[in-house]
């Protein structure tokens, strides 16, 4: 019956291979005419159709579910979900860096940090002492709009070490990520980069020194009549400023947190501008204190010899360039009579420099080119590039300059005669003269001064002046004379030995003021520092000055800081 019913099929030979019964699928509808029984155990087993049917309505209802809810999210909430992500709101916030400290070279803290009630960033505070403004200087505070936004997110310095070494005592801001939703309730919050507090300073300065020195300053300058005044004290081995003073001065607190206006408007006033830094930005005629400079390039061109003397009679004087007929006279305070260059020194004779500077009779002078180039050697004309801002580089009169200046007028012997007693259009700084005068005390050496603390000494690394030791010794000797019988002879005191040169600069074609000048050093046989003071702008009457500032200084430094002095 079999092969009939393949005969009918034609079946192929292919197609008459065997049929394994486990490969037979049977759907339920052939079910009921086999035994079901026998399909346990095996892997395929059909599936009701009723089962199927409702398989198929559960995934096109869960499929209407979800169509319903995006269609929910996207029409009838998504104005609603697009405000509310709106209103998420990451928040980038400031955390300000704590300034660094600022200490004198003893540990005295001078500007520190205090909590501010009222904003993030710290408040600045300075020390009640006086004479270390300008040294200091002060700050801006980080400043913020109207809405409470900063767009200036740094302090920034003002004057002084805050300023010069700003990026050091800044430190670095850090920065928080803060998430708030659409009512303000912070969702998260990370710290994207932590601050770094600023580095702390210590200063070459002593505070107490400073402090006095100004107060001394202020003194003299209100008893006897002179406007302001600078001051600097400099270690002759490191450059390291002990004292840098200027006078008056603003108070850097009350700059800084900058609600006394009415305080700060009258200080802009004033007529003596207690913001001009004088010991580093102040210009002035120098007079007679470049006398031991033009005496140093006197003995290095062999204009003359140290022992050898001129006669002062109280002037000398040249045919006038502009009248023939009348003389040009340039007089010394006193006639002085035979004077070698040591007594020159000491009693500050200017017909002395007058000849060997200029030149007269059968005397030979330096002349201008070369009073230029050995002024130039110790500094002056130039900036001494201390790390301080706002320094002047002064002015060394030259044939140059003056050509410059006066429309072509040519140089002349009186001008050389004046810019050798330091007259004319000579300007120094007070810091100047005190680099030159620790040249002279420590053999030569040029220093770079600094207003920080050194852990070393710089002595052999600075340049040293082309002078002969015999001819520095021959200035300090003349410089001490000046002391102990000469126009020094203030400082002559029990219990310190000291060199100085002191200086009255006439002002003006009046010549009723003058600018009063000491520079030296101390101690004579063991220089430790140079110093320079200048009063300003005081009557030319005055029997007193700079020299009696200096020498209440030392007075009041033999007591109480003896380290210095002895």
């Amino acid at each position: 019956m079999i092969q009939k019913w393949f005969s009918r099929r034609k079946l192929t030979p292919a197609a008459r291979r065997e049929i394994d019964p486990d490969e037979i699928f049977l759907d339920s509808s052939n079910l009921p005419r086999f035994d079901t029984h026998q399909f346990e155990g095996r892997i395929e087993k059909p599936v009701e159709r009723k089962i199927f049917l409702f398989l198929i309505l559960v995934f096109i209802l869960i499929g209407f579910v979800i169509l319903g809810k995006l269609t929910e999210l996207q029409v009838l909430e998504g104005r609603s979900f697009a405000i509310r992500s709106e209103g998420n709101n990451l928040k980038h916030t400031t955390i300000f860096a704590n300034r660094g400290l600022i200490f004198d070279r003893r540990g005295t803290l001078l500007a520190g940090n205090a909590i501010n009630p009222d904003d993030e960033f710290s408040l600045r505070r300075y020390a009640a002492v006086s004479g270390v403004a300008h040294v200091l200087g002060f700050l801006k505070y980080p400043s913020k709009d109207a809405s409470g936004v900063y767009y200036e997110e740094k302090y920034l310095g003002r004057g002084g070490v805050e300023s010069r070494y700003d990026e050091e005592l800044s430190g670095r801001n850090g920065i928080k990520i803060t998430e708030t939703d659409a009512v303000g309730e912070v969702q998260s919050e990370n710290l994207l980069r932590p601050p770094r507090d600023g580095e702390n300073l210590t200063l070459a300065i002593d505070a107490r020194v400073s402090e006095k020195l100004y107060s001394l300053m202020g003194e003299t300058a209100r008893q006897y009549g002179f406007s302001g005044g600078g001051a600097v004290i400099a270690d002759v081995e490191t450059g390291e400023l002990l004292a840098l003073v200027s006078f008056p001065e603003f108070e850097s607190d009350v700059m800084t947190q900058g609600k006394d206006k009415e305080h700060i408007q009258k200080l802009l006033n004033q007529k003596n501008n207690p913001f001009l830094n004088r010991a580093v930005s102040g210009l002035y005629i120098p007079g007679s204190t470049v006398k031991p400079y033009i005496a140093m390039g006197v003995l290095e061109e062999g204009i003359i010899s140290p022992e050898e003397k001129i006669l002062s009679t109280g002037s000398i004087s040249l045919p006038n360039p502009y009248d023939p007929t009348k003389k040009s006279v340039f007089k010394d305070w006193k006639a002085h009579g035979w004077v070698d260059l040591r007594q020159a020194l000491a009693v500050s004779s200017n017909v002395y420099f007058f000849t060997v500077g200029g030149g007269f009779g059968d005397q030979r002078g330096l002349g201008i080119e070369k009073i230029h180039s050995y002024l130039s050697s110790f500094g002056f004309g130039s900036p001494t590039d201390v790390d301080l801002e706002g320094e002047e580089g002064g002015l060394v009169p030259s044939k140059e300059w003056k050509e410059k200046t006066f429309n072509g007028d040519p140089w002349r012997l009186g001008d050389t005669y004046n810019t050798s007693i330091g007259q004319y259009g000579f300007q120094v700084t007070p810091l100047q003269q005190a680099r030159a005068m620790a040249a002279i005390a420590n053999g030569g050496y040029l220093l770079s001064l600094t207003i920080l603390k050194r852990e070393e000494k710089t002595l052999p690394d600075a340049p040293k002046l082309p002078f002969s030791d015999e001819y520095f010794k021959i200035i300090r000797e003349g410089l001490r004379l000046a002391v102990t019988d000469g126009t020094a002879a203030g400082l002559s005191m029990p219990g310190i030995a000291v060199a100085a040169k002191t200086g009255t600069a006439e002002l003006g074609v009046s010549k009723e003021l003058v600018n009063s000048w000491s520079i030296g050093y101390f101690p004579y046989d063991n220089p430790k520092y140079a110093f320079a003071v200048l009063m300003e702008r005081g009557s030319r009457y005055n029997q007193v000055g700079a020299t009696l500032v200096i020498r209440e200084l030392l007075e009041w430094m033999y007591v109480n800081t003896p380290e210095y002095v002895r």
